[in-house]
C-alpha cells in the first residue's frame, strides 16, 4: 500500500508469533522486527501489548546480539579465503564485479560481529558498519571502485586487515563435518 507515495506495509504479529520471529532473528544477529519496534513509531494499541513488546524490543536491542561462536567465525574467515582466492584468480571483469561485491558484503558482516554490533543488509549494513568500524564502509567502498578499474590490492588490503582481527586467512586446516 502506498500513502502520499511513501510505501506503507503492515506486519501483524501476536504476542506469541512476534516472539517466535525475534528469537529466531536474535540468534542470526539480525533482527528487522525487532528494530522496528524499539525505533519505530506504534501506531495504536488498545490493549497495551504494543508498549509491552516496543519495551523488550528496546531492552533486547540494548543488550545487544549474542557472540559468534568460533566456528562461526572460523566459516566467515574460510568463505572470504576462498573469495579472496577466486579474486585474485580471475581476469573477467564480470567475475570480479560479483566476487567483489560479495567479499565487500562478507567483510562487512565481519567486522560487525567481531565488534559485538548488530547486522543488517543494504542499508543497514552500511549503517550499522558505520557505527561499529567508522571509516570502513568507505574504504571498502573504493576497494570495489578500485577492483572496477582492474586492481584488486587495494579491496584485498582492507579484507585481509578485517579477517586478521579474528586469525587471518583460513584455508589450510578447515574443516567440517556433513550431517548424514
Amino acid at each position: 500500500m502506498r500513502n502520499n507515495d511513501w510505501p506503507v506495509e503492515l506486519f501483524v504479529h501476536t504476542e506469541a508469533t512476534w516472539h517466535a520471529y525475534v528469537e529466531r532473528e536474535v540468534r542470526k544477529r539480525r533482527s528487522p522486527l525487532l528494530w522496528m519496534c524499539a525505533d519505530g513509531l506504534l501506531l495504536f494499541d488498545t490493549d497495551g501489548v504494543g508498549a509491552h513488546l516496543a519495551a523488550e524490543a528496546r531492552k533486547l536491542a540494548a543488550a545487544g546480539p549474542p557472540m559468534a561462536s568460533a566456528e562461526e567465525i572460523d566459516d566467515c574467515r574460510y568463505a572470504i579465503t576462498d573469495l579472496l582466492d577466486d579474486l585474485a584468480g580471475s581476469t573477467a571483469q564480470s567475475e570480479q564485479l560479483f566476487i567483489a561485491t560479495e567479499l565487500v558484503r562478507r567483510t562487512g558482516e565481519l567486522a560487525l560481529t567481531i565488534s559485538g554490533s548488530w547486522g543488517g543488509g543494504g542499508k543497514w549494513l552500511a549503517r550499522r558498519l558505520e557505527t561499529a568500524a567508522p571509516g570502513l564502509s568507505t574504504r571498502l567502498h573504493l576497494g570495489l571502485r578500485e577492483v572496477l578499474d582492474g586492481r584488486i590490492e587495494p579491496l584485498v588490503a582492507v579484507v585481509d586487515e578485517v579477517v586478521a582481527q579474528v586469525g587471518g586467512r583460513l584455508w589450510v586446516g578447515y574443516k567440517r563435518g556433513g550431517t548424514p
